[in-house]
This record gives C-alpha cells, sequence and structure tokens, in this order.
C-alpha cells in the first residue's frame, strides 16, 4: 500500500462521474472536513496476501500522526495514482472500508467514494509533519523493516544517569544542582526521555530556507534535502575544513561503497549490534542496504590488508557521502535529523585498551578543535558520555580524564549490560530553541567488531590478534553542524544580539552597495581589490533604493556593509558597517581586508557561489 499523509486546514471533494463500471453508492456528492488529516491510499498487488494487515499497520501510521498533531478528524481517501502496481478492486474497497471502519471507531471520520472521479481542494499547513509518505508491505519481517536487534534493545534499555563534574564526583540527575547549568539540564532529561519527536518547525528551518541555503524536496524520501548554491558553498566548505583536520592528525582517507549484501554474513551480524534503521533495496533478486555509516567498507577494507603492531594505530577516514538512516518521519526535522547526512567518520585500529585510550585522548582534542574552529564552542554544547558500568569501574580515571579535559559537567548514562558493540562513547550535543538535543562530535571504542569482521594485525611475538576499534565523527554530521550554527545564531537574536554566520562559512563576506549607477564603476574597483585579497564580495547594482540595499544585506547577514557614495568615491575611504558590533568604521580597502582576513585565515575558501553583480542572480526561494 503507497500513503500519503497531509495535516491540513480543510479538504473539500464533490464528486464528478464514474471511474469504474460499478462504483459504491453515493448519496452525498459533497464532502468536507476541516483540521484533519487526509490520508490519500493506493491499495497495491501485493496487499491481496494480505489485507488485514495493511489495514493495521496504515490505522497504526493514522494514530500515531494524529496523535502527534493532536487532531481528531481524519479523511480516508481512495487515490490510484500513487501506484502503478494496483489490486483488484475488490480487495482495493474493501481495504478502504476497513480502514474508515476501524478509524471512525476512534476519530471523526469522512470517506471520499470509491470508483468515483472526484475535484478536490485542500490547503496543507506546511509543518515539517504535515506531509508524510508511508509504503506498507504485508507480512513484513522485523529485518525488511530496517529495524535492527540493537534498535530494539535501546528502547528498553534501563540506564543509571549521572552528572560528573569536572572534579570527578558523580552526582545522582535528580538530585544535581543546574542553576548555573540550564543547557545540562534540559539535555538530561531530553535524553531520559529518550523522546526525539516534534511537534513544531525548529527556528533553523525558516532560516535556512529564506538564506536560501537549503530546502525540502518534495520529490525525495522525506529527509533528503536540496542544498542551493549557497548552502552548498558552506557545506563544501565544513567538508573540507573537517577533512584538513582530520588529515593533519593522521588520517589515511580511503572512499568505500554505498551499499551492502544483505546476506553477507559479517555485515548481517554488525546490523543487528547497530542501533539504526536502514533503507533496503533490490537488484538481480539480492537484498543491499544503503549503509548508515563508513564502518562498513573500511572494516572489509581492514579485514583484507595485511598490517603488522608497527602500523597501529591505524587512522582510515572517509568522508561519507551519503550516509543513510530511516529515521521515524516524526522525528524527521530540517537539518536536525534527516535520512541521507554527510558523516565524516575516522577509524582508529588499536593493539589494546592502553593504546585506545592513549589515542582517545588525541582524538578527544581533535573534536574540540573541529567544534571550536566549526564556529561554536564548548560552551554550546552539553557532553555526555555512555559507559559500561564494568568498564567505568575498571577505568575510572579515564572518564574522568575525559570529564576534566572538556571542563564542564558531563551526563553519564552508564549501563548494567552492555547492548552495543562499544563500552564507552562521549558526545558533544547542541541544544537548540525547542530544548531539543542533536548529537554533534563523537568516540567510541569497540570491543567487537575486529574479532567480527577477522581483522587481524600480527603483534611484536609474531602472534595475530584483534584490534580494539575507535570510531570517531570528529563534527558530527555536517548537516548538523550547519543546523547547529543556525539554531546558535537565533538564540543569540532572542537574547538581544546580531545574528550571523561565522565570517569564512558567510556566502558573501562583503557587500557593497553603490548610492547611484555614478559610483558603480568605482564600486567594482573596490569588489575587485578586495576580491583579489581573498575575500568573497559582491556589489548590489539592483535599481533600487539604498535603503532597501541595506536592508536586504541585513537580511542576508552580510558581515561588512559597505555604502559607496559621492564622498566615498573622492575621500578613498569607506564607511564599512561591522554587522556583529552594530558599529560603523572609516576604513581604506586595505584596511578593510586586513580586518577580515585574520577571521578566515586558516579556514578553507571558495569563491562567491553566485554572480558579483546582484541583479544577475536568480531567486530560489520565492
Amino acid at each position: 500500500m503507497r500513503v500519503l499523509l497531509l495535516h491540513c486546514d480543510y479538504l473539500e471533494f464533490t464528486v464528478q462521474k464514474k471511474a469504474i463500471k460499478e462504483p459504491e453508492q453515493v448519496e452525498d456528492k459533497l464532502g468536507r472536513l476541516e483540521e484533519c488529516i487526509v490520508c490519500f491510499m493506493a491499495v497495491e498487488k501485493v496487499d491481496e496476501g494480505d489485507p488485514g494487515y495493511v489495514v493495521s499497520e496504515l490505522v497504526k501510521v493514522i494514530s500515531e500522526l494524529a496523535s502527534q498533531v493532536k487532531v481528531e478528524n481524519i479523511v480516508v481517501y481512495p487515490y490510484a495514482h500513487l501506484s502503478s502496481e494496483l489490486s483488484n478492486l475488490d480487495t482495493a474497497q474493501k481495504v478502504l472500508n476497513n480502514v474508515y471502519t476501524k478509524v471512525s471507531e476512534k476519530y471523526n471520520a469522512l470517506k471520499a467514494p470509491f470508483g468515483w472521479y472526484k475535484s478536490f481542494e485542500l490547503k496543507c499547513k506546511g509543518h515539517p509533519l504535515s506531509e508524510l509518505s508511508r509504503t506498507i508491505v504485508p507480512g513484513q519481517l522485523k529485518e525488511d523493516s530496517g529495524e535492527s536487534d540493537a534498535l530494539s534493545k535501546e528502547d528498553k534499555l534501563e540506564s543509571e544517569w549521572y552528572i560528573m563534574t569536572p572534579d570527578g564526583k558523580l552526582h545522582d540527575i535528580s538530585e544535581f544542582d543546574y542553576s548555573l547549568h540550564e543547557n545540562l539540564k534540559k539535555f538530561s532529561f531530553y535524553e531520559k526521555a529518550k523522546d526525539r519527536t516534534v511537534s513544531k518547525a525548529p527556528p533553523h528551518i525558516e532560516l535556512m530556507r529564506r538564506l536560501e541555503l537549503v530546502d525540502y524536496e518534495p520529490g525525495s524520501d522525506p529527509g533528503n534535502l536540496r542544498y542551493y548554491p549557497k548552502g552548498r558553498m558552506i557545506k563544501a566548505l565544513l567538508e573540507q575544513y573537517v577533512t584538513d583536520r582530520i588529515l593533519e592528525y593522521g588520517g589515511v582517507e580511503v572512499e568505500t561503497p554505498l551499499m551492502y549484501d544483505f546476506e553477507h554474513p559479517t555485515l548481517s551480524k554488525y546490523l543487528n549490534r547497530f542501533p539504526a534503521r536502514q533503507y533496503t533495496i533490490e537488484s538481480d533478486n539480492k537484498r543491499y542496504f544503503l549503509r548508515f555509516a563508513a564502518c562498513f567498507g573500511q572494516f572489509l577494507m581492514a579485514h583484507d590488508a595485511i598490517i603488522s603492531y608497527k602500523n597501529l594505530p591505524l587512522r582510515l577516514y572517509e568522508l561519507a557521502r551519503y550516509a543513510f538512516r530511516r529515521e521515524k518521519s516524526g522525528e524527521l526535522t530540517g537539518l536536525r535529523r534527516l535520512r541521507a547526512f554527510t558523516m565524516p567518520d575516522v577509524h582508529a585500529l588499536c593493539t589494546d585498551v592502553t593504546q585506545a585510550k592513549q589515542e582517545y585522548k588525541r582524538r578527544l582534542d581533535l573534536c574540540i578543535e573541529v567544534i571550536e574552529g566549526c564556529g561554536l564552542t564548548l560552551d554550546d554544547v552539553e557532553p555526555a558520555i555512555r559507559v559500561t558500568k564494568d568498564f567505568y569501574e575498571e577505568h575510572k580515571d579515564f572518564v574522568e580524564y575525559i570529564v576534566k579535559t572538556i571542563g564542564k559537567p558531563a551526563l553519564i548514562e552508564m549501563w548494567g549490560e552492555r547492548v552495543f558493540y562499544f563500552v564507552l562513547k562521549y558526545e558533544f550535543n547542541f541544544v537548540d530553541a525547542l530544548s531539543k538535543a542533536s548529537c554533534l562530535s563523537t568516540d567510541q571504542i569497540d570491543v567487537e567488531n575486529g574479532e567480527r569482521y577477522d581483522i587481524n594485525y600480527v603483534d611484536n611475538d609474531g602472534v595475530k590478534k584483534h584490534p580494539l576499534i575507535l570510531h570517531c565523527s570528529p563534527s558530527g554530521a555536517i548537516e548538523r553542524v550547519i543546523y547547529a550554527l543556525l539554531e546558535k545564531a537565533h538564540l543569540v537574536k532572542e537574547q538581544g544580539g546580531v545574528p550571523c554566520l561565522p565570517m569564512w562559512l558567510s556566502p558573501t563576506q562583503v557587500r557593497i552597495i553603490p548610492v547611484s549607477e555614478d559610483q558603480l564603476e568605482y564600486a567594482m574597483k573596490v569588489a575587485d581589490e578586495i576580491e583579489s585579497g581573498g575575500i568573497r564580495v559582491d556589489v548590489d547594482d539592483r535599481d533600487a533604493t539604498v535603503g532597501l540595499k541595506i536592508r536586504d544585506a541585513g537580511q542576508e547577514w552580510i558581515p561588512r556593509v559597505v555604502v559607496v557614495g559621492e564622498n566615498e568615491v573622492k575621500s578613498k575611504k569607506l564607511t564599512v558597517t561591522i554587522r556583529e558590533l552594530k558599529e560603523k568604521k572609516e576604513l581604506s580597502v586595505k584596511e578593510l581586508v586586513s580586518e577580515v582576513l585574520p577571521q578566515i585565515s586558516g579556514k578553507p575558501f571558495r569563491p562567491i557561489p553566485l554572480p558579483r553583480n546582484i541583479s544577475e542572480r536568480p531567486k530560489f526561494v520565492g
């Protein structure tokens, strides 16, 4: 069954004429329902094998969404155009009627008649949960749903929760004094509740569209986004920055496939040890899954390699563009939680726990450097450490070292048993304007996969051994970094500051606004000189008022705005608005370049992603 669910202000339909020879009887040709979920559904050939299953599953989906958006009105609407593999008419009509009957037991329901052409009008609300699609297949096995054993166990996992302060003391999560740590309180209880659903759009969604960075792609699966030129440039710069830091650390860059065989004996075992839902595809009568991390390819590569203890730690790195996780629809939220994302993934193969701990320390420093280099600070994130009780008791001083290095209290989740492949994991989490938390940097100590993948190294005694493996993403998903930067900017604005992006990530770093056409030629010369200094500059040459141009520059968060009039042409001095300081300075062109360059030094650079003249640019978001 194919399903499209829309949360609408209203839906109204009018029955027009027969679509089949014997449609169902219709008494009222008009139908309307307000504040409703509209369920467009197409019953497929495969549903004939177990129509009761698809009815039951669809009712669950409708109920889940109705609960999330708090709706009591449901429209069940047959819509054959969703599929080219339709069931027979008898099955389709029975499924429609049974869904309507079951939904009517709990909700105020309206059914569009079966077998008729209908005109209809609706108004979709347009929030993140207002447009959802589903495919329901009879008799789906657990692995077909993409849910791993680890993910199922995670929901039932019993944890002990603490706060550890930098002095190494453990505090009960409910008794800790959060008076100076409001975000830690939000994060801690968010984690304990394990509720990832969203009821309204976080601020970064409006910002990512208004700034023409990123947008939803209605032609794709939810959670797969489109990037406009400015957004693609920001994403590319972050990708390059993180990659550069990992290569400096000693990462050895590789590239591996996006899809893997479900039946591969090693991979099938690992799937059930990783807490994620998979996308599955079929090709040549074989089932494959799309990778949700770079682990698979790197581990298979390491399995085939000849490795000596002298080669360890071996740091394999891939910028996984893309990784795929079939997150629940109610959890999908802009750039915060997606189904396709870019993950810098660096694994380190280590001889033993002693070497792993030393390497872990280096990587902690790497993660802090990357977070701060991307434009965040440790004050912007909340640390969490997840650890088995056995590992904690044996390596308590190491856990304390991590918290002391971070320099702020950390949430500790302690497990009595090991459910996952790792015994220790730390995270840096960003808490957004809706008090939802998202993991950025992370590293894990994996005690299983060296053996599972039969990865071997020859130790100094000539004996083959399995390495421990560290799993690290110094930034987390690149998309989440952009999300965090936008949410941070919103929070700055809420506190009375000026929202902006880091200078090195701003699509335009300097904008020049000529007062009239008479100053355009001089403005272009100034732009040439600034651009030659390695700075992204554009010129607002539109036939518009200076006030409008200045306002638009503010709406685009341009860090430096220069208005060029007759006085500037004569004096060769520029009046420069410094956005983040809300002040103006009189600078020469060279002084302006010298003021900007230190803020972008040591960071990757790309030229301006659109034509330099504003008049030549398309508008991507209306």
